[in-house]
């Protein structure tokens, strides 16, 4: 019970918001109530809604660790056994909704070409192996990235293998840092925190950089037959 209370204390720090507070408090009483399995309990649910933090829970797993409910080992392969379940569920995801459903959907979004989709496709072909193993490390992505692994069949053997080696060293460095900050392990939530805003950014300024082109494109090729169209007049 002491580690509880010390537990919730740390969860309820100001600076974590109190939407984390709440989740952290979750994520304690869990791992209170059935030990390491919670954590990787928490770490599964977090592949599936990405939303979750992953960068509290697995702290929280360390800072656990650290007050001898369970040890460090089994904080890290209960949390990697959590993130390898949350991505597998979305790797069948990914097989369900299949390329021909998926070339669907894409097909009627505005400004989305086919040829795009099969450029993608492409490259997720030939570079697959390398988006699940660093796609793991990356806020958002580490979740969101099994899906298309689904969709082109990526072998089962070898998405697993680097899933678990991706999610080891993302854990690792996270679970550490809880267990060797201690009751200060929400300092490492604050960093975390702008990693994941620097790559939200990121993906927002290419995506606005896609739509600029797409739209140059679409006007240059309607200009391109207005022209041809005054010309055969």
């Amino acid at each position: 019970m002491n580690t509880l209370l010390a537990l919730q204390a740390a969860a309820a720090d100001p600076s974590g918001g109190s939407l984390i507070s709440r989740f952290a408090d979750w994520a304690v009483h869990l791992m209170e109530l059935i030990g390491a399995p919670g954590a990787a309990l928490a770490i599964a649910l977090e592949n599936l809604f990405p939303p979750l933090p992953s960068e509290v829970i697995l702290p929280l797993a360390g800072f656990t660790a650290s007050r001898g409910s369970f040890s460090l080992v089994e904080a890290l392969l209960w949390t990697t056994i959590g993130s390898l379940v949350g991505a597998y569920a979305l790797y069948w995801v990914g097989r369900a909704l299949g390329r021909t459903r998926t070339r669907a959907i894409f097909g009627w979004l505005p400004l989305v070409d086919l040829g795009d989709v099969d450029k993608v496709e492409g490259w997720f072909d030939r570079n697959g192996s390398k988006a699940v193993f660093f796609g793991r490390m990356i806020p958002i992505f580490r979740s969101l990235i099994s899906i298309p692994a689904g969709i082109t069949k990526m072998n089962q053997a070898r998405f697993l293998a680097l899933t678990a080696a991706g999610s080891l060293i993302w854990n690792s460095i996270f679970v550490l840092a809880g267990y060797y900050l201690g009751e200060n392990w929400h300092i490492v939530e604050a960093y975390a925190d702008v990693f994941q805003k620097i790559v939200i950014v990121a993906v927002l300024a290419l995506i606005v950089l896609w739509l600029v082109l797409k739209v140059r494109k679409s006007k240059a090729g309607a200009a391109s037959r207005e022209l041809e169209k005054d010309t055969t007049d």
